[in-house]
């Protein structure tokens, strides 16, 4: 089995979620929901595939059979405006030690964090969920 490791990022009040693949392209989907930016992906992969089908092109097999996986990996950006679903930005930031205003940046897509940044950012909303798993 395959996997498609598809980018979800945030910006502009939307989520994005994109892969491309040599000979294959790039399928992009949006959405203001992150669920539907998933819903969104796979449809928009069918339709891609679809119009590959229909245009004689070819692809690999495992494509063709949908015999892969979609693995989503979230931006800084989208991780935190996920996030927000079940804590708030202040809580982020405790746990993180990155300024508020920082975190905004990265979840409104004006800035993009760099890779120690966002392993930070998930240490930290790992550390909320654990904290809210110890709890009766």
């Amino acid at each position: 089995m395959e996997t498609i490791k598809a980018n979800i990022g945030f910006s502009d009040k939307n989520y994005s979620c994109g892969w491309g693949y040599p000979g294959i392209g790039v399928v992009m989907a949006t959405s203001k929901t992150f669920d539907g930016v998933k819903k969104e992906f796979v449809d928009a992969l069918d339709f891609h595939i679809e119009g590959m089908l229909q245009d004689g092109e070819e692809m690999p097999q495992w494509l063709l059979n949908k015999d892969y996986e979609i693995v989503y990996e979230l931006s800084a950006g989208a991780l935190i405006r996920q996030a927000e679903e079940f804590t708030t930005m202040a809580a982020i930031s405790r746990a993180t030690g990155i300024n508020q205003k920082q975190l905004s940046h990265y979840a409104n897509g004006t800035k993009e964090a760099r890779p120690a940044q966002r392993a930070r950012i998930v240490e930290g909303l790992h550390k909320i969920g654990r904290a809210c798993m110890a709890l009766y």
